[in-house]
């Protein structure tokens, strides 16, 4: 029989999401892992395989709680343009209430990882791809609905969205304050 695990996997991959979040891959050693999750390397490595493996593991979990946030709100029944509005908003909250202004571990992950590890650049491609499909079809419903100029390239206006949100990301890192960021999101959505 063998030992039973003495630590919960789903805690170990949350504290180690962080830990990538905060330091990047590069700059996160096994030993901060270890550290942070409160375990042996021998235990980890028997968990995840590999430093690699672990992550996966945390980008994926990253998809299925804060990218899945988004995409949640783009969902919703009603008026498109609020919804756009409030996705948008979501994120500058997000990203200015976090002290450490970590930003987006997607983004951080593609402009750190994407040259080197195809199958993170793999993951992180999906996400924003799921992003930029709920940015689509909410484009469509608010042209279907006549809210949003029926003659725009929804596809189009789908990849300005994406691009302005990694950007947006991006600049709250370093923005002393929300109003460059609600200048944006209000210049985006006239825009539109």
């Amino acid at each position: 029989m063998g030992r039973p695990k003495q630590f919960d996997p789903d805690v170990a991959i949350d504290k180690a999401m962080d830990v990538f979040w905060r330091k990047g891959y590069a700059a996160t050693t096994p030993q901060d892992l270890v550290d942070e999750i409160g375990i042996g390397k021998g235990s980890l490595y028997h968990a995840f395989g590999s430093k690699q493996g672990l992550f996966e593991r945390a980008l994926e979990r990253y998809r299925d709680t804060r990218a899945a946030e988004l995409v949640g709100i783009l969902d919703r029944p009603g008026p498109v343009r609020p919804r756009l509005r409030a996705a948008l908003e979501l994120l500058v909250e997000m990203d200015l209430a976090d002290p450490a202004r970590r930003g987006c571990l997607a983004v951080n992950t593609a402009t750190e990882r994407a040259g080197v590890d195809p199958v993170s650049a793999e993951l992180v491609r999906k996400m924003f791809a799921r992003t930029e499909d709920a940015f689509r079809a909410a484009v469509e419903r608010g042209q279907r609905a006549g809210e949003i100029d029926a003659g725009r390239d929804a596809h189009a206006v789908a990849g300005l969205l994406l691009a302005t949100i990694i950007g947006m990301r991006v600049i709250a890192r370093t923005a002393e304050g929300p109003e460059r960021l609600h200048r944006v999101v209000d210049a985006v959505l006239t825009a539109l």
